[in-house]
Parts: structure tokens; sequence; C-alpha cells
């Protein structure tokens, strides 16, 4: 496996910090693709969802809102001089350094700071992602030294990869060991580490360019379809306000704030109450029958449908989730998780369709709803 020369290392530096400089559109300025924000939104309240899936057009916005959500996320607690960014209150879902300091009784000093949002390029080699020998130590110094990953920095917090569907097997084996797991084991080189790598995964790509394996297609816990808009003035909104945002950023930026704060806000609310919000049995009851109709393998689907709904309801400041959340969140939960029909004959939004036509009813006369 070919090492990163230490000038390939401080170019990947240099760009990271380059792009953490870069002004971000603003998340509550997309006009349209409400299903792709909605995903980000609930997997930013409950990270347990799974992740998401965003598969459409090109230039529909896929990568400009999974950025600009790294604007919206409340701050989390973890380590301060941890490179994982462990939490201070985890025992075991904790890296060796941390673990070791807590046995020893030390204090663990912390900070607050929003989860980062790590983007995963196409072209990354395997040791940029794993991790691996410090090559510049080791030149100078004679050290032999870990250096983090990709997986280590999105610990705790978001991996996004852009055309996805695109990724190199070997990289996409790797991450389905890893997201398994919960864990990055890292042995060669005269390396051994293993640190916790518990990430939210986002994807997003252009159908037409290819499929993903099935293997990690079912690793993502909603898909969100975008299209291109076709209503004229949502179109001259679109061009109005990235014209506005390429030549004033910072005055597009003040204008919009007041409108991501109001969302800031619901979104701290909404991950405070999520673990309180009650989903009935009957709502869970519900997603299990779809699940069954719809021939879907596994259990994936029912349990993201609980937890999607349960988010929901946070976001919008209810107690208990209802029949309409599930109406909401089953197609996202569920699109990609339908067998192929050989035949064709009917479509996956038919398909679904017609499945919540029967089970709804059902659970309407039973009082769910």
């Amino acid at each position: 496996m070919r090492e990163p020369s230490v000038r390939a290392i401080r170019r990947t530096k240099q760009h990271a910090a380059l792009e953490r400089m870069r002004p971000l559109f603003p998340f509550t300025s997309i006009v349209g693709q409400e299903e792709m924000k909605l995903a980000l939104v609930l997997n930013a309240i409950d990270p347990s969802i799974g992740g998401v899936l965003i598969m459409g057009h090109r230039g529909t916005g896929k990568s400009t809102a999974v950025r600009a959500l790294a604007g919206l996320l409340p701050d989390a607690t973890h380590v301060k001089d941890c490179p994982y960014r462990c939490d201070p209150q985890a025992s075991r879902a904790c890296c060796a350094e941390c673990g070791r300091r807590r046995e020893l009784g030390k204090r663990l000093p912390v900070q607050r700071s929003r989860p980062r949002v790590v983007e995963l390029p196409l072209g990354a080699t395997e040791d940029r992602v794993c991790g691996s020998l410090n090559v510049e130590k080791a030149l100078r110094e004679g050290k032999t030294i870990f250096q983090p990953g990709l997986l280590a920095s999105a610990n705790r917090g978001f991996l996004y990869i852009d055309e996805v569907n695109l990724l190199e097997d070997h990289i996409v084996d790797l991450l389905l060991d890893v997201a398994a797991s919960g864990w990055n084991v890292v042995e060669r080189e005269g390396i051994s580490v293993t640190h916790p790598a518990r990430f939210v995964l986002i994807g997003s790509g252009n159908p037409e360019e290819g499929e993903l394996r099935p293997q990690l297609l079912d690793r993502f816990g909603l898909h969100a379809k975008v299209a291109t808009v076709t209503d004229i003035a949502d179109r001259v909104e679109i061009a109005d306000r990235r014209d506005r945002f390429d030549c004033a950023a910072d005055a597009f930026l003040s204008e919009a704030e007041p409108e991501e704060a109001r969302l800031r806000r619901r979104l701290a609310a909404a991950c405070s109450n999520v673990a309180a919000v009650a989903v009935p049995r009957a709502i869970t009851t519900m997603a299990s029958e779809l699940c069954v109709r719809l021939a879907v393998d596994g259990h994936r689907g029912e349990i993201t449908i609980v937890r999607a709904a349960r988010a929901l309801a946070a976001f919008e400041d209810r107690r208990s989730a209802d029949s309409s959340d599930l109406l909401r969140v089953a197609p996202m939960a569920l699109r990609h998780r339908l067998r192929k029909d050989a035949f064709g004959a009917i479509d996956e939004a038919g398909r679904l369709e017609h499945a919540l036509a029967q089970v709804m009813p059902e659970a309407r006369a039973n009082g769910a709803a």
C-alpha cells in the first residue's frame, strides 16, 4: 500500500483548512427539496436513524444541503485533547488513551463544539480513510506514531461521501466493517490501533452513473430523492439566491441568520426531547405490517421507521408519534429496501402507495391515527 508523502499530507491539511474558512450556503435558504432537508434534519436529531442516501439529478443542491447542515448542529461535549473527540461520559466507547486516563482516575478535560461533517473524497486512499504511520514524525524523529484518518475525524459526527455510487469496492468494504462494529482497527507497518468510529453516514449521487452495492445501500437509514425543480418561480428564486450569495456572501448570511437561528433552536430542543417522545405500539405494528406487505428483508425497515417517526414528532414539538409521522417517513425508510420487481410491472412509488393504502385504513380503525 502506497504511503502518502509529507507534501501530500500537508496539502490535504491546507485544503481542509480552506474548506472550513469558506462560507456555507444557509440550509434554510435552499429552495424546495423538502424530503432531502427533512431526512437530514431527522438524522441530526437522532443519529441512530442510520444516515441518509440522497440520489437525484446533478445540480439539485445535494452537497450544498449536506455542507450547510454543519452550521445547524447543536454543540456536543467531548474530550478536549482527544483526536477522536471521545464522549467523556462513555466508559466503553472511547479510545485507549481516554480509557487509560479514566482508569488512573485522571480528570478528562472537556469542551463543547459542533459535531464535524467530514467529507470523504472519491480518490481517498485506505491510509487516508483509516489512518496510518505519521510519515513526518517518522522521518524527522524516527518515531512510530499513528496519524488518525478521516474515520477518526468523523467519530460522533457525520461522514459525507459525494458520488457514493462511484466509491471503490475496497473502501466500501472498509466502511461496511466499521459501520457494523463502530470501531476502526488499524494493524500494519508496526502500528496496532483501535479507536471508536461511530458516525452518521451521508451519501449522495446520480443514479444514472451507477447503482450502489446492496450491502452498502442497506446501511443507510433513509433514502431521499431529489429532482430538478420545474416551477419557473422557484427556479428564478434559486438562481437569484445563489447569485446574491456568490456576490455578497456576508450580506446574504446576515439576512438568512434569523431563520437559521430559529432552526438551530428547534433542532436543539428536539435533540433534548427526542428520547422522551412515545411511539405507540399501534404505530410500530403498522410499520411492521408495512414491511411484511412489501417483503422487506430483515428488520431495519421498521426500526428505522419508528426512530424517524419519533424524531419527526420531536422536531414538531409533540410528545407522541402518530400515523401522520409514519406516512411521511415510511417512503424514505423503505424505498431502497424494496426487492426488485423482475417484470417491472409496478414501480417502487406505486408499491409503497398501495401498501400504505392497505395499512392505514386498518390503523385508523384501531384508533392509532
